[in-house]
């Protein structure tokens, strides 16, 4: 049974509705339709602060966050402004990367002290992913404050899955600031099969998922995806003035290596190549957004050379080899939103131009791909349309599943 969740409406929405509405009333008829062409930024929900304050005073908070975690054009860390403000922050936790998002990815993060808060800082990548009872303790109210890409692998909604877990067993309410999803436009890809499960696929979901944070989270209470079947508590703080269709430029990279617009929006398409022996642009100021690799001299014309960058990529794959390949760096993303679906030809096509095919895929494949049928297909030379044949009906399913728990058009 779905647990009954508070929805807040942004007051500063209502308001410029109200006065909208009031106004259009009295304003000549040639001014009427600006107004209703008027466009309201996106707002996501740690911008909106006198929504939330007033639940969180006089609380023993801990936070989930990390470099994304900001209020406004002035990027104010979320955890500095709350503290200004009286709020009682015991705890900071962080995802991968890091709560400054400084960790390379993959890397081993400890538990130590933030410098600037002085607060215990907590990692959920280091020797646990989901908070104990003792990282809890003197803590009654958990937010969690991170920004989100939208695809199955991204690793912070599976942090989001062990935080909900973690405050469900100890009795704590979760509040999710909500953002908005870059990639949130569409869904696609296969679904996981649970033989498969990792913390780069924990649920049964497609690759790109389509959701906000808010929303996943709605969806795992919903679907008894935590131990137990157990229900976390959640408060949830919409953004303001979104929709899954509207772009969103994020004001801060989630991850070292999501370091742009461009890369944010291939990043669904051509993280499969994680998978392969293909460097996908790591140890490049470009990561996302090149494809190559030193055996490919012959084929493509483009070269990179990937070099050991401290706190982007230590040591990345193909580390000082020439890569030939292709850039991305200007492919015009408005394709990938009119088409609404995955790009698969970048993978089909560096399979088939790569001499050594027994060497092509890696084991990390599968895990990304949620399935062994993906990289089957691939080799047996399927077409893009056969493939993508396959992924129903398990694709439609969740989309009727997912559309229970939107908050958003």
């Amino acid at each position: 049974m779905m647990m009954r969740i508070k929805i807040l409406l942004p007051a500063a929405l209502l308001c410029s509705l109200f006065i909208t509405c009031d106004n259009l009333a009295q304003t000549p008829r040639d001014h009427k339709t600006a107004i209703k062409k008027m466009v309201l930024p996106v707002l996501p929900a740690a911008d909106q602060v006198p929504l939330y304050l007033d639940y969180l005073k006089g609380k023993n908070i801990g936070m989930l966050i990390n470099q994304t975690s900001v209020i406004g054009p002035k990027k104010v860390p979320v955890v500095d402004s709350l503290l200004k403000l009286g709020v009682t922050v015991k705890k900071i936790f962080g995802p991968e990367h890091g709560i400054r998002g400084n960790a390379a990815n993959g890397a081993t993060i400890n538990d130590s002290t933030d410098p600037v808060t002085g607060l215990p800082a907590i990692s959920l990548y280091g020797k646990h992913f989901k908070p104990t009872p003792e990282d809890l303790k003197g803590i009654n109210l958990m937010i969690f404050d991170v920004q989100d890409v939208g695809t199955r692998f991204y690793t912070y909604i599976s942090t989001l899955h062990y935080v909900m877990q973690a405050c469900a067993e100890n009795n704590i309410e979760l509040v999710i600031l909500d953002r908005p999803n870059p990639n949130g436009y569409f869904v696609d890809g296969p679904v996981l099969d649970t033989a498969f499960r990792s913390f780069v696929g924990m649920h049964t979901i497609p690759v790109v998922h389509g959701m906000t944070i808010a929303e996943y989270a709605q969806m795992i209470n919903g679907e008894g995806w935590l131990k137990n079947k157990v229900q976390c508590k959640l408060k949830i703080f919409k953004v303001a003035n979104y929709t899954h269709d509207k772009p969103y430029i994020l004001p801060v990279n989630p991850s070292p290596n999501l370091n742009s617009a461009q890369s944010i929006l291939l990043y669904p398409h051509i993280c499969f190549f994680e998978g392969t022996n293909i460097s996908l642009g790591r140890g490049t100021q470009q990561p996302f957004q090149l494809l190559g690799s030193p055996l490919l001299k012959d084929k493509y014309p483009f070269s990179f050379k990937p070099v050991s960058i401290p706190g982007m990529s230590d040591n990345p794959p193909l580390k000082d080899q020439v890569c030939y390949g292709i850039s991305l760096k200007d492919y015009n993303t408005d394709t990938l939103r009119q088409q609404k679906k995955l790009n698969l030809a970048w993978l089909i096509s560096f399979h088939k131009a790569y001499p050594d095919k027994e060497h092509f895929f890696i084991a990390y494949f599968n895990k990304l791909a949620g399935t062994d049928v993906l990289k089957k297909q691939i080799i047996a030379g399927k077409s893009e349309a056969e493939i993508r044949e396959s992924w129903e009906p398990a694709l439609s399913n969740f989309k009727a599943i997912r559309s229970k728990y939107l908050l958003y058009k």
